[in-house]
C-alpha cells in the first residue's frame, strides 16, 4: 500500500477511530486500526467487537492498493505531532512507514487479513434523521445513562419509534431524561420494537462533525444497528434486556408549578452546593410565595444560601436534590426558561423544557 494523506483529514479520522479502540484487551489486534486502500478511496476501521467504525478518508491520493493493520495510538500520536500538510503512508508485510518532509517513522503491525470484519452500510436506510437533531437529542439524554450497572439495559439509551417521532430515554435509576426528536423518514410498515443502543455508540454519533444538511441513515440487521452519516458508518450490537417501564415514574398529578430562568438557576445551584461535603451532598430547595431559596450545609464546613425571586401561588414546599444531577440537566437545556413541577417532599421533581424535553429527578432526604 502507498498513499499520500492530507494530515488534518487523517488526524480527524483517527480522532474518531481511537475512541472505539479498547485501552485493555486480551486481543492485541483490537488495539489497531485497519487501513485499506483501493484505487478510488481509503477506508479505515476500528472495533472493540461491540461497536465498530468504518471511516472513508477524504483528501487522499492512492499510488498503490493494499492493506495494513497498525497500533492506533502510535499512528495517532505520529499524525498529531507532525508538522507536515501531507504525509506518505507506505506499507508492506505488516510494516508501515510514515514519511514527512523531515521525518520517517516505521511501525510494526499485523499481517493483512487478520482484522475482524467491521460492517459497512449497503443500500438505503430504513430510518432517516437530521444529524444535528439527533446530536441535540443525544446531548440531552446521554448524561443520564448508568455508568456502571449490573442491569445492562440502563447502560444504553432506549429508542422508541412511533410514526415520524423518535423518543430517546435514558436513566440510571435515580434520574431519567426523555427527549422527542422528529424523523426525516420513518420505517415503512411496522416500526421496530423498542431498541436499546449502547451509550458508547451514542457518544460516537455525538462526535461526528455536523453540518446543517447532514442526515443519518439507520438500518437494523439482526441484533445490530448500523448508522451511516457522510463518510462514517457506526455499527453496534444492541443491548439485550428490558428497559424499565419509565412512564410509570413520570408524575402527572403535580399542582406546584413554577417557571425558572435556566442560567440563573444553574448559578444558584452551583453556589448553594459549594459548601456541601461527601456526607451531606444534597441541597435544599425551599419554595415560598415570593422566592425560592437554594441552601446547602455541611457540619464541618458551613452553610450556603442563595435567594431567587419568583412568582408562585401554591403551598410552600421544601425538597432536597443532588446538586450535580441538577447541574447536569441545566447545562443541556436549550431554552432560556424551564418549568419545575413538584409534589410532596418525598416525590420526584419534574423538569420540562418546551414540548420535547422532560427530566425526572429523585429527591434525597436531608434529615
Amino acid at each position: 500500500m502507498k498513499a499520500n494523506f492530507n494530515r488534518s483529514a487523517l488526524a480527524e479520522a483517527l480522532g474518531l477511530l481511537t475512541s472505539v479502540v479498547p485501552s485493555r484487551t486480551p486481543k492485541p489486534i483490537l488495539r489497531c486500526v485497519q487501513i485499506t486502500a483501493n484505487k478510488k478511496e481509503v477506508r479505515m476501521c476500528a472495533t472493540d467487537l461491540e461497536v465498530g467504525i468504518s471511516y472513508l478518508v477524504s483528501e487522499v491520493q492512492v499510488d498503490k492498493e493494499g492493506e495494513v493493520i497498525v497500533p492506533a495510538d502510535r499512528l495517532a500520536a505520529i499524525v498529531r505531532e507532525s508538522v507536515d500538510e501531507v504525509l506518505l503512508l507506505e506499507a508492506a508485510k505488516g510494516t508501515c512507514e510514515i514519511k514527512g518532509a523531515d521525518s520517517h517513522f516505521t511501525i510494526y503491525g499485523h499481517e493483512p487479513g487478520q482484522y475482524p470484519i467491521v460492517p459497512d452500510f449497503e443500500g438505503a436506510g430504513e430510518i432517516k434523521i437530521g444529524l444535528s437533531n439527533l446530536q441535540e437529542g443525544i446531548e440531552q439524554c446521554l448524561f443520564a445513562t448508568a455508568k456502571e450497572s449490573s442491569r445492562y439495559a440502563i447502560n444504553g439509551v432506549l429508542w422508541e419509534i412511533k410514526d415520524k417521532k423518535l423518543m430517546l430515554v435514558a436513566t440510571d435509576g435515580r434520574r431519567l431524561a426523555r427527549r422527542r426528536v422528529s424523523l426525516s423518514a420513518a420505517p415503512k410498515g411496522e416500526a421496530p420494537a423498542n431498541l436499546i443502543v449502547p451509550a458508547k455508540a451514542m457518544s460516537l454519533l455525538d462526535k461526528i462533525g455536523a453540518s446543517e444538511k447532514d442526515a443519518v441513515a439507520i438500518k437494523l440487521v439482526d441484533n445490530q444497528i448500523l448508522l451511516s452519516c457522510a463518510n462514517v458508518v457506526i455499527s453496534s450490537n444492541l443491548v439485550e434486556g428490558n428497559f424499565p417501564k419509565y412512564e410509570d415514574i413520570i408524575p402527572t398529578d403535580y399542582d406546584k408549578k413554577l417557571t425558572l430562568p435556566t442560567e440563573g438557576t444553574l448559578s444558584a445551584v452551583r453556589r448553594a452546593s459549594l459548601l456541601t461535603s461527601e456526607e451531606s451532598r444534597g441541597i435544599k430547595l425551599s419554595v415560598q410565595a415570593e422566592k425560592i431559596v437554594f441552601s446547602g450545609r455541611a457540619p464541618e464546613t458551613g452553610d450556603a444560601q442563595v435567594d431567587m425571586p419568583i412568582s408562585y401561588k401554591g403551598e410552600p414546599i421544601e425538597v432536597g436534590f443532588n446538586p450535580q444531577f441538577l447541574v447536569d440537566v441545566l447545562r443541556v437545556i436549550k431554552t432560556p426558561e424551564f418549568e419545575l413541577e413538584l409534589g410532596q417532599a418525598d416525590r420526584p421533581g419534574l423538569i420540562k423544557s418546551g414540548t420535547s424535553f422532560l427530566y425526572v429527578l429523585m429527591p434525597i432526604n436531608l434529615g
